[in-house]
């Protein structure tokens, strides 16, 4: 019974001592692009919810100007699409750069070396067999 209870209490240090670290995700967005939600927002979100949706009246055009503009519109939105996705990259510094580039040589080195190995080792075993 007195050594349950000695080892109870060296228990209990050990989980006084112990320190637990909690890690959080942090929010990378910069603070001037988020923008706070106001009650006034939620009031014209709800009023426009309520409204019925107009009708817009297009004038008539060529289908031409109209294939036209569209054509280059989504052209416009690819390139704004692609430069918005590169700002949000994070590259790599020079020494991470060199040690990935340090190793894909490495890995394709021993992987030519053992290519070369196979074809000589299947040669040689071809050449015994057929003579």
């Amino acid at each position: 019974m007195a050594q349950k209870k000695k080892a109870t209490a060296t228990t209990k240090k050990n989980t006084e001592t112990t320190k637990v670290t909690r890690i959080t995700a942090k929010d990378d967005v910069p603070a001037k692009a988020k923008k706070p939600a106001t009650k006034a927002d939620a009031t014209d979100k709800a009023v426009k919810s309520k409204e019925a949706p107009k009708k817009e009246v297009k004038e008539k055009k060529s289908v031409k100007q109209d294939e036209r503009k569209g054509f280059f519109a989504a052209i416009g939105g690819y390139f704004k699409g692609a430069w918005y996705e590169l700002r949000q990259v994070r590259w790599p510094n020079r020494r991470t750069t060199w040690g990935l580039t340090l190793a894909v040589i490495a890995f394709t080195a021993f992987f030519v070396a053992l290519i070369v190995l196979l074809d000589f080792g299947f040669q040689w075993l071809f050449d015994q067999i057929l003579g």
